[in-house]
């Protein structure tokens, strides 16, 4: 949520809360807070340090703290702060008296020069230093993205120097990476210029949030699983079509030394002086959008509870963190908060953003099936569910009390927050609300599919029984795809989805809760060190474009070094 939060209007901006915040030195956070001592930590500066992976590893025989899911509704123009409220519920739970960190996912660059301007949280519930998080950080994406761009390079020049494994060039399915959005990267011609260059073929670019790098860093547990999963990377096939994988190519090992830094986690803190780990960061509508494995094991080892999210709405970031993370990393989660907003409610109710200050609880009402459908979708994983309403001045009454009776009949509780405007204390009640629900121990977790379930069969699953949809229709070509998987042992894979935030369907303009559709599946791409298959549905672009007035139009440096504009 930004600072257009109309019911406490700031004269600060949101980068100009974090600027001004009263930050610790990291050191201390890590040690007073944490029990972590100063030869643990690799410090970036005064503020932000990387946690020693050596110091990690000794955790494992400590017990895990409770876990805490914040996803969210389909979001809106009109907003709903699903980063801004797990800060703030990381910071309340602290301020009742709990031992918390939050785990995040570190923002791309593309979003922040797009169309979000940063992603750290807003208002007074923040993660700092700001400015660093959103752009650069600790340099984790730029060594993701090198890394990915190495064993490119190391695909073309095999091919130049005699070609050994028979790599056939038209078959080549690995794409270079940037951490910016650039549409004219989407499909590409390489190597033009004459036989010195090597020998040219289409090729692409994808978003480094949406490589497979990214997610091979997120899901691995250590540096040798690290290793192992960039080795089983496919980059292509032969002309008999059998594999290659980067093993091959003498890839893993140079791929892991430009990852090395990078693995550990990165330590920093809110704008309360609690600590936050921030690692890690795929996109949720073509990626599998949840922070690294080794940060939310490791924060389960150091905290009482451990607050964490996942991108977009349930349909997308839960299920993933759920399908995906938690399958391969043994996590379970003990209790998850919906973030929604009345005024998303009401436009997801056909109401149109100008007219979202009126009164209008029979827009609520059919809004509410967005909400309702997500809260259907979590308890089916078994998860019992807090729906965490951020409010705003133009929210009467009666349509606060329509909320809070439209959850309760669905058996979540309803929990209004403030603590956009004033913290920890603002989301007091959210906080005992949760720690009331993990302690009562109401979970009862399942997965969504078996690992038996044939591909196709999971996405159909997954669009029937999350979406709403009477079927899928996938292309002839990602049939072909599909059942050549299935033949090659890959079957038991789990599916990441990869299409619109906006909607249950594959149509961004469809609001509400739509049913009956069809998602229309057109491409399959295996992810064999990841360890997932994803399935690419509807119009969604794995290279995102920049909006016709991006974010970066409106940032810039002052004199004295200041940057303004950002969020």
């Amino acid at each position: 949520m930004s600072a257009t939060h109309d019911q406490h209007a700031k004269p600060l901006s949101d980068i100009e809360i974090a600027q001004a915040a009263k930050m610790k030195p990291i050191i201390e956070i890590a040690d007073k807070r944490l029990g972590i001592a100063a030869e643990h930590l690799s410090p970036y500066g005064h503020t932000k340090a990387k946690l020693g992976l050596d110091y990690i590893a000794g955790l494992k025989n400590r017990p895990n703290g409770k876990l805490v899911l914040v996803t969210a509704i389909n979001p809106t123009p009109a907003g709903e702060g699903k980063t801004t409220t797990t800060v703030g519920l990381g910071d309340a739970l602290n301020h009742i008296g709990k031992k918390a960190m939050i785990c995040l996912r570190e923002p791309s660059l593309g979003p922040c020069f797009g169309v979000k301007g940063g992603a750290a949280g807003g208002g007074y519930a923040q993660v700092v230093p700001m400015e660093d998080i959103n752009l650069h950080f600790t340099g984790d994406f730029h060594a993701i993205g090198t890394a990915n761009n190495l064993l490119s390079a190391l695909i073309e020049n095999h091919i130049y120097w005699g070609n050994e494994l028979g790599i056939d060039s038209r078959r080549v399915s690995w794409r270079r990476a940037i951490d910016m959005n650039d549409r004219s990267l989407r499909q590409i011609v390489s190597s033009l210029g004459g036989a010195s260059n090597g020998y040219p073929r289409e090729d692409g670019f994808d978003i480094v949030v949406a490589s497979e790098v990214m997610a091979i860093f997120c899901l691995a547990t250590d540096m040798a699983d690290l290793q192992r999963r960039l080795g089983q990377i496919i980059v292509g096939q032969t002309r008999d079509k059998k594999p290659v994988r980067a093993s091959e190519l003498k890839a893993a090992g140079p791929m892991s030394v430009l990852l090395r830094d990078a693995l550990a986690p990165n330590l920093v803190q809110t704008l309360e002086n609690n600590p936050a780990m921030i690692h890690g960061g795929p996109f949720a509508n073509i990626a599998h959008g949840c922070n690294s494995v080794i940060a939310t094991k490791t924060a389960l080892k150091l905290a009482d509870y451990v607050v964490t999210e996942a991108g977009f709405g349930a349909d997308l970031g839960a299920e993933k963190f759920i399908d995906i993370k938690c399958r391969k990393a043994g996590l379970r989660p003990d209790c998850v908060v919906i973030v929604a907003t009345i005024r998303a409610l009401k436009m997801h109710g056909g109401v149109a953003k100008d007219g979202l200050k009126s009164e209008n609880l029979d827009a609520l009402k059919v809004g509410f099936a967005n909400l309702e459908r997500h809260i259907k979708n979590v308890q089916g994983f078994g998860l019992p569910a807090v729906v965490s309403i951020n409010r705003f001045s133009s929210d009467t009454p009666a349509e606060m009390q329509l909320l809070q009776d439209l959850c309760a009949k669905m058996g979540a509780e309803c929990v209004l927050a403030d603590h956009w405007a004033e913290g920890g204390k603002g989301a007091a009640k959210l906080a005992e609300t949760v720690a009331r629900l993990c302690e009562k121990g109401a979970a009862n977790f399942k997965f969504l599919y078996p690992d038996a379930m044939p591909l196709a069969e999971k996405i159909r699953t997954i669009a029937t029984k999350l979406y709403g949809a009477a079927d899928i229709s996938i292309d002839a070509g990602a049939k072909a795809r599909l059942d050549e998987l299935e033949k090659a042992g890959f079957g038991h894979l789990p599916v990441c989805m990869a299409k619109t935030q906006y909607s249950f369907s594959t149509d961004p303009n469809l609001k509400g809760a739509p049913s009956g559709h069809v998602i229309p599946v057109r491409e399959v791409r295996l992810l064999a060190g990841a360890e997932f298959v994803v399935a690419i549905c509807g119009d969604i672009m794995t290279m995102p474009g920049l909006p016709k007035i991006p974010s970066a139009n409106h940032m810039e440096v002052t004199v004295d070094g200041r940057i303004t504009g950002l969020f």
